[in-house]
């Protein structure tokens, strides 16, 4: 009898038939064989390894042949399944359902935020109006807002030209009686008031229209002026926020008025009221209009002067340094930021510019002109404001930069910095930012009464 190592069972020697006794021979026979060098282990035949090296050969062979031979032919299929997205995109702003044509107007806006279309909506201009058109006027809240945003990037897209002027010449009515209309949903009447702004920059043609359309404007805001008594009116926040955006948009149409129509309009007395108001984002959009009109007032005038100069200036330096406990913490923090460059644009005529890097070129923010222009055209491209200063003909017109700069991939490479340099200038970056900050930091100092 023989005992059996796999199945642990007493066998017979004659049994030869025995399955587990082969198995243990097997057994015995790999574990004494030599073993071979780990070099030499070929986990497949070599059949199978031939075919495994045919087909990564063949793969990676296909790769580089699309690459080096089918680059276009891909990029044109993408740019092929983009147009494709878009046009499911324009047929979907017709959809009875309103979360879809929610989400068609989105995708639109997203797409015309990120890249330059022209040719692809010149096409389809009249289609894409109709769209916006009836959203505006059949839709509701978000859908409106949506539709007055997509408006507003149509009119970016299409530049200061002729088509621009016929979109807009149909828009603009709807736009005035939705910003008129009280019983108007409010979000969508600050949605409009905004569009209406950077729509009338750039598509209007006639600067009598953007004095009435200023005008509509000013009947809004002006309901926000404290009243004589020094007391201010009982606004909720969202109509408080409407008339902030009509505010803004005011004082855009201010950078394309002309001489004589600024005399007019220079009514800085009146503004002072609006400094008054509960609502931060309104006291910080009134402070920078005192200031863009003073510098165009000084620019048609070196010798200007306001007659309640030093009032002007109390007010804005209690601002520039305001204490008050029952405000929040962040309001009083970006409040005293911006009133400090307010206070000494309006006394000194100074700015603080800034630099917008974008690929290779910049641009200097060096006034308030340009500063609310720029604002202006980043609240509605966002991320891909860099994009349309490099790209946006009518962008690069407006901000003087010239035509678009061409730059291969191997020049763009070039260009680029390595990662440890990069991190030595944001190092560096860090260090003066926070060296600059401190100067202007609160130096409080606890006084008790013992």
């Amino acid at each position: 009898m023989i005992w059996c190592g796999l199945c642990l069972g007493r066998r017979s020697a004659s049994s030869i038939t025995c399955g587990c006794l082969r198995l243990c021979f097997l057994f015995v026979f790999f574990r004494t064989a030599p073993k071979p060098h780990h070099g030499t282990v070929q986990p497949f035949s070599d059949e199978d390894a031939s075919i495994e090296t045919l087909s990564h050969c063949s793969s990676f062979s296909d790769a580089t042949s699309v690459a080096d031979e089918g680059g276009e032919a891909s990029e044109d299929a993408a740019q092929e399944d983009f147009q494709y997205k878009l046009k499911g995109f324009i047929d979907s702003t017709v959809d009875k359902s309103a979360k879809t044509r929610q989400g068609a107007l989105d995708g639109l806006k997203t797409a015309m935020a990120t890249r330059i279309l022209y040719e692809f909506i010149s096409e389809r201009r009249m289609t894409i109006t109709d769209s916006i058109e009836r959203c505006l006027k059949k839709g509701k809240g978000d859908e409106q807002r949506a539709a007055a945003s997509l408006a507003c990037l149509l009119c970016i897209q299409l530049g200061s030209g002729i088509e621009s002027e016929e979109v807009f010449k149909t828009l603009k009515p709807i736009f005035k009686n939705i910003l008129a209309d009280g019983s108007a949903n409010i979000q969508a009447r600050q949605a409009v008031a905004t569009s209406l702004g950077l729509c009338t920059l750039v598509a209007e043609d006639d600067i009598w229209d953007v004095h009435a359309t200023m005008e509509c404007f000013e009947n809004l805001f002006t309901r926000s002026y404290a009243r004589a008594d020094g007391t201010c009116p009982s606004i909720n926040p969202q109509t408080s926020q409407l008339h902030t955006n009509a505010l803004l948009s005011w004082a855009l149409l201010l950078t394309i008025c002309t001489a004589n129509q600024l005399k007019d309009i220079l009514h800085l007395s009146k503004l002072q009221r609006l400094l008054e108001s509960d609502d931060v984002n309104m006291r910080i959009a009134a402070g920078e209009t005192i200031a863009l009109l003073f510098e165009l007032a000084r620019d048609m005038d070196p010798e200007f002067e306001f007659d309640d100069w030093d009032d002007l200036c109390d007010k804005l330096n209690a601002l520039a340094t305001d204490c008050n406990k029952h405000r929040a913490k962040t309001d009083k923090r970006k409040q005293r930021s911006v009133f400090r460059d307010v206070l000494k644009a309006v006394e000194e005529g100074d700015f603080q510019s800034e630099t917008i890097r974008f690929g290779t070129e910049r641009m200097t923010i060096d006034s308030w002109v340009r500063k609310r222009t720029y604002d202006a055209f980043r609240e509605f491209v966002g991320s891909g404001m860099n994009y349309h200063l490099q790209a946006n003909e009518f962008i690069r017109d407006v901000f003087e930069l010239g035509p678009p700069m061409l730059v291969d991939s191997a020049t763009m490479k070039a260009m680029k910095i390595s990662r440890f340099e990069r991190h030595l200038h944001n190092s560096a970056a860090f260090k003066a930012r926070t060296k600059a900050r401190s100067k202007f930091r609160d130096k409080r100092v606890d006084v008790g009464e013992f």
